[in-house]
């Protein structure tokens, strides 16, 4: 298959958000009673890098930050994680870094994300441009580039350049209401943006926003593998997921451990799920990798630093009882 083959060069564009996140310290503390913080990286497209290059891939990002102090945390952050940062481009002006305050608790768990004029949304043609997208194995992005311009028709434009140089375009819808006008809108523009898309993943919120109604988002997901050679995953929660891959669809359960916060699930997922195709591991086997990571990460502090490496990885599938059945 052209899709994974191109996967297993192991080298990925990534576009989208790199921010900072702020976590209450220590873990449990309540953000209104906290007196101080742990930094790390965040945002979902570094956060999905982070996955990748500790897993032993590359990831290039492609994105804007603000040219001030948390903006240039941010750089320092990918590098030092190994994330090629040469494509960050540094805006001026009253554009900010994404900021996220969050806390380490399930219980009554609460995350304020600061994304008034973000920088990332600032992402524009000139940046994409300078982009040889035939040297990478695969183009990933989230739903987020898509809820702004000029960060919107930059994104359709690299699906575009990705798909015209033969590179395969994997889709985190990742819908996150407070960075769209409307529903509607974000149904509309995710729609335009699916036709592109070789991989897609989303859970069934997001597929339901997606077809403008929850009840119609597993038969969209259907609908949208019945594309020769298209993989969708999607993702329901406690309850596992749905893969649709190749005329076929199989369930995956998920592993249960004591989670510390309810954030970073997704990215890792993803993260793990395209760095075990890219090493060759089988769709199903790399769709329970992906669920093993979501499980490590939401069992750590933050979410760049809590991505496993692949000893830990591979420990925890080796130590832990299992995928819990699926009872949807």
């Amino acid at each position: 298959m052209h899709l994974l083959n191109q996967i297993r060069q192991n080298k990925f564009v990534i576009i989208g958000r790199a921010g900072i996140d702020f976590y209450a310290d220590p873990p449990g503390t309540k953000t209104e009673e906290a007196t101080q913080f742990f930094s790390c990286l965040g945002g979902s497209s570094a956060n999905i890098g982070v996955a990748i290059v500790k897993l032993g891939g590359q990831a290039s990002l492609v994105t804007c930050v603000s040219d001030d102090a948390l903006g240039r945390l941010a750089v320092n952050e990918l590098a030092k994680y190994g994330i090629d940062a040469s494509h960050v481009r540094s805006v001026g002006g009253e554009v900010r870094t994404s900021l996220a305050v969050v806390e380490t608790r399930i219980e009554d768990h609460q995350s304020v994300i600061y994304r008034n004029n973000a920088a990332d949304f600032q992402m524009n043609d000139a940046d994409v441009d300078q982009i040889d997208f035939g040297a990478f194995g695969a183009l990933i992005t989230t739903g987020t580039v898509l809820a702004a311009q000029p960060s919107r028709d930059a994104t359709l434009k690299a699906f575009q350049a990705a798909k015209d140089a033969g590179v395969p375009i994997v889709f985190d819808v990742d819908y996150r209401p407070y960075s769209w006008t409307s529903a509607e809108e974000a149904a509309s523009v995710y729609s335009k943006a699916a036709e592109y898309c070789d991989i897609i993943i989303g859970n069934d919120d997001e597929f339901g926003v997606m077809a403008g109604r929850k009840a119609d988002g597993f038969p969209l997901a259907q609908k949208l593998a019945q594309e020769p050679g298209r993989i969708i995953v999607y993702k329901k929660g406690e309850f596992g997921s749905t893969t649709f891959s190749n005329g076929q669809s199989f369930d995956t359960g998920i592993f249960r451990v004591e989670a510390l916060k309810p954030t970073g699930a997704g990215d890792s997922f993803l993260g793990a799920f395209i760095a075990s195709l890219a090493d060759g591991q089988s769709v199903e086997d790399s769709v329970a990798r992906g669920s093993a990571a979501a499980a490590i990460v939401v069992s750590r502090v933050g979410c760049a630093p809590a991505m496993p490496t692949p000893d830990e990885l591979n420990s925890f599938i080796t130590t832990h009882s299992g995928l819990s059945p699926v009872h949807a």
